[in-house]
């Protein structure tokens, strides 16, 4: 199983996002955690903003096109995408596969 996290800016998009990966089957399911405090440096400057932590749940054989449809419909200059494999149970790991498509 991978995680693919991505902070956004609101509910808004990170729900948008959510349901486009997810018609597309590119995941089989998105957590959405609000209230995330991010301090970054950006064009110079170190900024604060709060943001809202998207993770979707997908296989490794997805995770390029997610990673695309991701940026594509993100509304940040640079979205910061990344990904990570995680151990499952076997029942996870099927569930995530049916619903993947795999």
């Amino acid at each position: 199983m991978i995680h693919l996290t991505v902070p956004c800016p609101d509910m808004d998009t990170a729900r948008a996002i959510a349901r486009a990966a997810l018609s597309a089957r590119l995941a089989a399911c998105a957590n959405m955690t609000p209230g995330m405090v991010s301090l970054f440096h950006w064009q110079e400057r170190i900024e604060e903003d709060t943001e809202v932590n998207l993770l979707l749940k997908t296989r490794a054989a997805l995770v390029d096109d997610l990673a695309a449809l991701v940026a594509r419909t993100h509304p940040y200059d640079l979205p910061v995408i990344t990904w990570e494999a995680r151990h499952s149970t076997p029942e996870a790991s099927t569930w995530l596969n049916e619903e993947t498509g795999g």
